[in-house]
């Protein structure tokens, strides 16, 4: 790490007319790596001139943004592929500053309050009986119909602090909250609709819509559904997908949202995103 006043007579060449300047100071503060945002966000307080600030802004955002690339590709090559872990990968793209241990606060926060009223060794219709009343009733989990292109309804933060998601949001925090239960609920990624299923060996399976407020419904729904959009089924519109399908398709929906929005710059880095955790041969 450079001196304090090294990097300062750095920063200050950033007003510089010449591109070619600037552009060297860029790569020297990017060079520095992540630790150098703390420096660079006291440089913009003190600094008085926009140009400056903007091109602070803009290094910033490079360094946080190579940040998350890092953070994902850690979370794709770890063993258990931790569904919350991966979810805070995702929105600190858009929320750097965000905590996982603040995540998992709140989380935890849901999940005692389920679990305080929840009773193992029921039916399992009678267990996700209790789960959609606590989370759809209690807690007041809703589908974000008036926004449901809204960036927020991905980022697992805005939809535990709005209590408002899309489908995979809705799903995803029912799922942690399933899982810290032990119970068998897994994802099922579905065309242009995600949900769940639960699926133990002593029962029929079935599958749970957390889009609207945790109804339960069969295969031959399913099936009927395939069937209205003209689709041939497969065995992925029935079966549980993985944690790394299921941070797919969020970016995916991301990606749609700031197309739809117009915001190019955030639908080509979210596509880059997706890409870090993507492989040859994975399923989409």
């Amino acid at each position: 790490m450079m001196e304090e006043s090294e990097f300062r007579a750095l920063v200050s060449l950033l007003d510089d007319e010449d591109p070619q300047v600037v552009d060297m100071v860029t790569e020297k503060i990017l060079s520095l790596g992540n630790d150098i945002v703390p420096f660079l966000e006291s440089e913009w307080e003190k600094s008085f001139n926009p140009l400056v600030q903007e091109r602070i802004e803009n290094i910033t955002h490079l360094l946080q943004y190579e940040q998350v690339k890092i953070r994902l590709r850690e979370w794709y090559e770890s063993e258990d592929q931790d569904l919350l872990t991966g979810m805070w990968a995702v929105a600190t793209y858009q929320y750097p500053d965000l905590e996982l241990e603040k995540l998992k606060q709140d989380i935890e926060q849901v999940y005692y309050e389920v679990w305080l009223n929840f009773k193992q060794g029921l039916h399992p219709y009678d267990q996700v009986k209790i789960l959609n009343g606590l989370l759809f009733w209690t807690y007041k989990f809703s589908a974000n119909l008036k926004n449901f292109h809204s960036p927020s309804n991905s980022y697992i933060n805005c939809v535990l602090e709005s209590k408002k998601g899309n489908p995979i949001s809705l799903c995803i925090i029912y799922l942690i909250i399933a899982r810290k239960l032990k119970l068998p609920i897994s994802g099922v990624n579905l065309p242009n609709l995600f949900v769940l299923t639960y699926k133990d060996p002593k029962y029929p399976q079935f599958y749970i819509n957390a889009y609207n407020k945790g109804l339960i419904f069969s295969r031959d729904d399913i099936e009927n559904y395939i069937k209205e959009l003209k689709m041939e089924p497969i065995d992925s519109f029935f079966e549980p997908c993985s944690n790394a399908e299921i941070i797919r398709r969020v970016f995916r929906n991301l990606i749609q949202s700031y197309k739809k929005a117009g915001e190019k710059e955030k639908e080509a880095e979210v596509s880059e995103l997706l890409e870090v955790i993507t492989s040859p041969g994975d399923i989409f």
